[in-house]
């Protein structure tokens, strides 16, 4: 295998030359169907210069390495259960989910390292990959009938995050923090309970997990103004109640209204916006 190309200074996804690959590949991990995992698994071997390969392309200076090892760690959360297989409603074996997770992860890896990486070690980290999914092409996940409302409450998580020096979220994080108050904790959990097994039954299960592990992320950011973290108990409920008004949102054509009204309420703040008007 040839040698490994020089470093490459790439700042952020949108200045990366292969930056369409890696979009394709990190879209369409959610909707990675059951048989896509067996198809993968099927077509992923290890080898000696897949692994050299491999070791290459997660080398220090490879570009936007820490974006790589993050997209690692969602690909883990998505995929979480099947590695742990102890649902009844599973039906691909954890050996399999395990293996196939290799392969996306070998082919992200291969992605982002493009630029420093040979020809010839790019093949080996993505073929697997496509042998599966031949075309790059951006895949949008399913977001249910509400998916305006669910955008919306994905795109207020990073200001809600970080208010100090956003005024109009620090108002927005106040109405939802109180408004949190006002219901019963033991109703809102089972509503949430309930929208899972709505996510379960509409094969929606991944898009839930991957709307909770971004709410996750936004917990862990910091101030682009200050580089300050907020990590008070406050702002943790803020998002908790932004992202379960979300996952019902997600699966609110599967449920009654009364249990994605319970999830929403907190966050009607945001969501006024997209509501019809009332005839007066």
């Amino acid at each position: 295998m040839g040698n490994r190309r020089g470093s490459v200074v790439i700042s952020a996804l949108d200045g990366h030359p292969n930056a369409l690959e890696i979009l394709s590949i990190t879209s369409q991990l959610p909707c990675i169907t059951d048989l896509g995992l067996a198809e993968l698994a099927g077509a992923w071997q290890n080898t000696s210069e897949l692994a050299e390969a491999r070791r290459h392309a997660l080398e220090p200076d490879s570009p936007l390495v820490f974006d790589a090892l993050a997209a690692f760690e969602t690909v883990q959360v998505i995929f979480a259960e099947e590695i742990r297989g102890d649902e009844d409603y599973l039906t691909v074996e954890p050996e399999v989910a395990s293996t196939a997770l290799k392969a996306v992860r070998d082919a992200i890896a291969g992605a982002y390292a493009r630029p420093v990486i040979t020809t010839v070690e790019h093949a080996s980290l993505t073929r697997a990959w496509r042998a599966v999914y031949p075309n790059d092409r951006l895949t949008a996940p399913d977001l249910g009938n509400r998916s305006s409302e669910v955008n919306t409450l994905l795109q207020a998580l990073p200001r809600l995050a970080a208010t100090c020096h956003d005024n109009a979220a620090m108002g927005e994080h106040a109405l939802i923090l109180k408004a949190g108050t006002t219901l019963d904790e033991d109703i809102r959990l089972a509503a949430r309970e309930e929208a899972w097994h709505a996510a379960v039954l509409t094969s929606r299960r991944r898009i839930w997990q991957l709307i909770r592990h971004t709410g996750d992320c936004e917990r862990k950011r910091y101030c682009h103004s200050c580089r300050e973290r907020e990590r008070d108990a406050d702002t943790d409920r803020v998002l908790r109640l932004c992202i379960d008004a979300a996952c019902g949102l997600l699966v609110a054509g599967a449920l009654e209204d009364d249990i994605v009204d319970v999830l929403t309420a907190p966050v009607d703040c945001l969501l006024d916006a997209h509501r019809p008007a009332t005839e007066g």
